[in-house]
């Protein structure tokens, strides 16, 4: 059973920094694309960043461009998301999702197969 945990979300003030984590297991991830989505109340559901596991290729909104960074960690299947300089418009729950036949694009929620259950990031002014 495929499951991705997300953690790291909290309070944090305008210009400060986050680490979001996303735990992966139930399957091998090599050959996936993994993706951060976030959702702010009354909004749809955007794509943030991804990455291709196997390769380490990046992807970015850019929205959070020069700001945020995807990276991976191999040995503990995990996808990390550092967020630095952050705005009050990065507030959302922020999502973790894998993509296990790396389509295209990578920005569409439809082609990514599991998600998590999100964390809530918040950005006081």
């Amino acid at each position: 059973q495929v499951q991705l945990v997300e953690s790291g979300g909290g309070l944090v003030q305008a210009g400060g920094s986050l680490r979001l984590s996303c735990a992966a297991s139930g399957r091998t991830f090599s050959n996936c694309r993994m993706g951060w989505f976030r959702q702010a109340p009354g909004k749809e559901r955007e794509f943030v960043a991804a990455i291709t596991w196997s390769s380490g290729y990046t992807y970015y909104a850019d929205s959070v461009k020069g700001r945020f960074t995807i990276s991976r960690d191999n040995a503990k299947n995990t996808v990390y998301l550092q967020m630095n300089s952050l705005k009050p418009e990065d507030t959302a729950v922020y999502y973790c999702a894998a993509d296990i036949g790396r389509r295209s694009p990578v920005t569409k929620k439809a082609n990514y197969d599991y998600w998590g259950q999100g964390t809530q990031v918040t950005v006081s002014s």
